[in-house]
């Protein structure tokens, strides 16, 4: 599929910043990663964010939508109230197969479920998971976690399936030739871990399709020495959010130790090119949000704050996915395509 022009479909009215940095984060993906975009939301105030870009804005499609799903809504009942809101209609596109894959800063609930919802699971999969992708002391070596907030709480056959669909990832997507898999836990020893932890290691370890190398420790994560972690979503998103935390302290820290006046100046003139990188691989920006592994569908859920760099880079993922053949890997790994019964009860309102 490398060779088709991805589609994706992206929730204009999701996010603190919507639909202005959604707007133009969307144009930017079209502009330089040759995807074919559509907005979905209301076309008044999309088109309002078009008029601050250049006159080849204007050919971009727009898919009308009527409303959103509020923060303080509960997804499920929302959606079914709201069954024009802009995250079912750009989910329909997927399933009616007029886009390859949906982008989102929304509520991460209602997309969950909206996937869900329109799309189903996969087959053979319980359990849909978040996948977030981490960079590591090792340069151009990330790894991936799952789940980072799909499932508060799992069972052991719900992780191994994480394992699976993570290690097609980062085969497939991230270039790793055998992925290294740890499963996140409070020691590295087999016999650490609540019993979860204790059946989730067994089934992993007695799994041929997949390199487990046992457990991981928090200190493990970022080491480079695992290319997939696998934790449930309540340890997944405390995982996540506490990451994304150091790296705007690290940053921040930068900011305030580089030196000041006209020397500093010459110095941060000097040092640019390296401050970039470095931003590049510790901003929860760059790396755009996370992608719902799992549903009959591509589905990349962004941060709630996302603005225009993260929306790109949101793209940026779903095309990767949908480039890679994410979806029938998965698939060929669990049988024929199709998905099972669709709605998860373990929805995250989060």
């Amino acid at each position: 599929m490398g060779s088709t022009r991805a589609r994706i479909a992206i929730d204009a009215m999701g996010g603190d910043h919507a639909p202005g940095e959604i707007v133009a984060g969307a144009l930017r993906a079209r502009e330089e990663l040759g995807v074919e975009v559509f907005l979905v939301g209301d076309p008044t105030q999309i088109e309002a964010a078009l008029q601050h870009h250049s006159s080849s804005a204007a050919s971009i499609e727009i898919i009308p939508a009527e409303g959103t799903i509020e923060m303080c809504e509960e997804p499920l009942s929302a959606l079914r109230r709201k069954p024009q809101a802009s995250i079912n209609v750009a989910m329909d596109l997927v399933k009616k197969g007029k886009a390859d894959g949906v982008v989102s800063a929304g509520h991460s609930g209602a997309a969950m479920a909206a996937a869900l919802l329109r799309l189903g699971r996969l087959r053979g999969i319980d359990r849909p998971a978040i996948g977030a992708v981490f960079p590591t002391m090792i340069p151009g070596r990330p790894v991936i976690v799952l789940d980072v907030g799909a499932n508060v709480d799992c069972r052991a056959k719900f992780l191994e399936q994480f394992a699976v669909m993570g290690s097609i990832y980062s085969q497939y997507v991230l270039g790793v030739s055998e992925p290294k898999i740890g499963l996140l836990n409070i020691g590295e020893e087999p016999s650490k871990g609540n019993e979860v932890a204790l059946r989730t290691h067994k089934m992993l370890t007695e799994n041929p399709n997949i390199r487990f190398n046992g457990n991981a420790e928090g200190r493990d994560v970022l080491s480079g020495n695992f290319d997939v972690i696998v934790c449930d979503g309540f340890v997944g998103n405390i995982l996540l959010k506490f990451a994304e935390a150091v790296g705007e302290v690290v940053l921040q820290i930068l900011r305030e130790e580089l030196p000041q006046g006209m020397h500093g100046k010459l110095g941060v003139s000097i040092l640019k090119p390296n401050l970039k990188r470095i931003k590049q691989r510790i901003d929860h920006a760059e790396h755009g949000g996370g992608l719902l592994l799992g549903v009959d569908g591509i589905c990349i859920i962004s941060h709630g704050s996302s603005q225009a760099p993260s929306i790109f880079n949101a793209v940026r993922l779903a095309r990767e996915a949908i480039d890679n053949e994410v979806l029938n890997r998965i698939r060929a790994n669990y049988g024929k395509p199709g998905a099972s019964s669709p709605v998860s009860s373990q929805v995250s309102d989060g």
